[in-house]
């Protein structure tokens, strides 16, 4: 009975541990939705109704009982869009169209912004209405969005919708990529459901390639500098020299990189090992030439959606010059505030805004590629403002950015760099290890892609083994949430 009552109380959400792909709960639950997902190979209605329950107990492991908001997400725009699809009255497509944006955006409003709304009213009016104990579900952000385009699409005829409830709850729920994206397009996802997917060598090869590499990433060098540099730093900048500080800045940049690019990584390994492909999210973003050119590669799922249904929507570049940049800030801005009910990550989409409304009047993406030294300087400027940006992106607040600045440029100390690389050898290791590794020649990546899809079964396993052994040396008593989880 003890064992028993053991194995209900690990099936059950713990706040405190919560579903993660780093965690040891996550290989079994994994392995078990491999079998079932083979077994049920030629039972297309029961696999999908597998899935979907093991994706929906996923996010019950990762958020609790807020599940719920994943299951209302998707009636709410699964009745909508069959309501557009099927009426040609332009006021009823419109009312549905806004019940999907109003419910969609209303439970991301509420569990995202409402202490956010509480704070900046009580600051203005000096009222002292209470903050509310609002618990934030982890990818709120991800999910409304990626279920609202779906009604927006149907709306703007681009997509039929689906008749199968249960599959469209699967395409929301899908479990790989639900709490962090890629944020996947219906019209990307849902044909895959009505197709039989055989994996090949090659498949198999990628996947393992992909999970290995994510795995390295977050769990070796974005927790391991996280927790022994990074962090220390930028809670209390002030009681270190300017060196490093700008060295945490350049962690910290390191560090979000492979920490959301390897959940990434994993969440397409994961996707194709269960026979679904998910779109790539990044592209070495770190050699980007321009802001333009950056926002072209990093996170490509969510700057793609900005651009398609916030950009585009506003009149993107077709009224005129001034309304052009006009709308690249409000696009930032909203984005930046996607990404937490805080004005640090106002200030960051900002940035970001005002960086590509310079792009675009100075034509920035077509002069830098002119020449190989002015492409050169064109990724060294663009890594430093995303450099810059990422400053208030990290800061607890705005004075804790303040104060690493001036730290940086007032004490700024060049001798504490050898003390720094003998003091913390392996975090500047893994550092120089990171960057590196992400500007490795795409036809060397290639290389090891098809060395390790061409391997035997058991290289791979040892490959496999070796790298979870390797996680396991670097890993802390915790395991560490990814950090686009918070958004």
């Amino acid at each position: 009975m003890e064992y028993i009552e053991q194995l209900y109380n690990l099936l059950l959400y713990n706040v405190k541990e919560p579903l993660l792909f780093n965690s040891g709960f996550f290989l079994y639950f994994f392995l078990f939705v491999l079998i079932f997902n083979k077994l049920f190979s030629n039972y297309k209605r029961a696999k999908i109704i597998f899935l979907t329950v093991c994706s929906i107990y996923f996010y019950y492991k990762s958020s609790g009982i807020f599940f719920i908001l994943v299951i209302i997400s998707s009636i709410i725009d699964y009745v909508a869009g069959t309501v557009i699809y099927k009426t040609d009255y332009k006021l009823k497509r419109k009312a549905f169209l806004i019940l999907s944006l109003v419910g969609n955006l209303g439970i991301l409003g509420y569990f995202k912004y409402t202490n956010f709304f509480i704070s900046n009213v009580n600051g203005i009016f000096q009222t002292g209405i209470p903050l509310q104990d609002i618990f934030l579900p982890v990818g709120v952000s991800f999910f409304t969005f990626q279920s609202m385009s779906y009604t927006i699409d149907i709306y703007r005829n681009q997509l039929k919708p689906e008749n199968n409830f249960t599959d469209f709850l699967f395409f929301v729920s899908f479990f790989p990529q639900l709490v962090a994206g890629p944020i996947v397009r219906a019209s990307n996802f849902l044909p895959q459901i009505h197709t039989r997917i055989e994996l090949s060598k090659a498949d198999i090869g990628k996947a393992l390639f992909l999970i290995i590499a994510g795995l390295l990433k977050k769990a070796v060098i974005a927790d391991y500098i996280s927790i022994n540099f990074v962090d220390r730093v930028f809670d209390w900048p002030l009681r270190y020299s300017g060196v490093e500080n700008l060295l945490a800045l350049y962690g910290y940049v390191l560090q979000i990189y492979c920490d959301f690019s390897g959940y990434s990584d994993m969440a397409i390994g994961l996707a194709l090992l269960i026979g679904f492909r998910l779109p790539d999210n990044f592209n070495s973003p770190y050699k980007a030439t321009s802001i333009t050119d950056f926002w072209r590669r990093w996170h490509l799922s969510l700057s793609s959606w900005l651009r398609d249904y916030l950009y585009i929507s506003l009149g993107g570049n077709r009224i005129s010059k001034v309304r052009t940049y006009i709308n690249l800030m409000l696009t930032m801005l909203l984005g930046g505030l996607w990404h937490g009910a805080s004005w640090n990550f106002v200030i960051w989409g900002g940035i970001h805004g005002i960086a590509l409304s310079f792009d675009k009047f100075l034509n920035f993406p077509q002069r830098i590629l002119a020449n190989r030294f002015t492409k050169f300087l064109g990724i060294v400027l663009t890594f430093h403002i995303w450099t810059v940006s990422m400053l208030f992106f990290r800061a607890q607040s705005t004075q804790h950015g303040i104060d690493m600045v001036t730290q940086i440029f007032t004490y700024f100390k060049p001798e504490v760099f050898l003390q720094f690389v003998s003091g913390y050898s392996v975090v500047f290791a893994l550092i120089i290890i990171g960057f590196l590794s992400h500007y490795t020649p795409p036809k060397l990546e290639e290389y090891i892609k098809e060395k390790l899809t061409s391997a035997p079964l058991f290289a791979q396993a040892a490959i496999l083994t070796l790298v979870i052994w390797i996680v396991v040396q670097f890993k802390s008593l915790d395991v560490h949430p990814f950090i686009y989880f918070q958004f």
